[in-house]
């Protein structure tokens, strides 16, 4: 269990959304941070790709190379 702290604007937006919609706060709350971490997830992947390519581990392909071995 987490508890969290909004400030007043947020939690008025939050209110609002929830009794406008009929659907829990939480629900928001949760779909809201899973998008978050869905996208620094990525972003930490991203990061650490880039750092293997910069440190010779990983290599990149143009997208010519791509399109002639797939045949298009």
């Amino acid at each position: 269990m987490l508890g969290v702290r909004l400030d007043k604007d947020t939690e008025s937006r939050l209110n609002n959304l929830s009794k406008s919609t009929h659907r829990s706060k939480s629900y928001y709350v949760k779909a809201a941070l899973n998008e978050y971490l869905d996208d620094l997830e990525d972003i930490a992947i991203a990061e650490q790709r880039l750092a293997n390519i910069r440190a010779g581990i990983e290599t990149t392909r143009s997208l010519e190379e791509v399109m002639k071995d797939l045949g298009i």
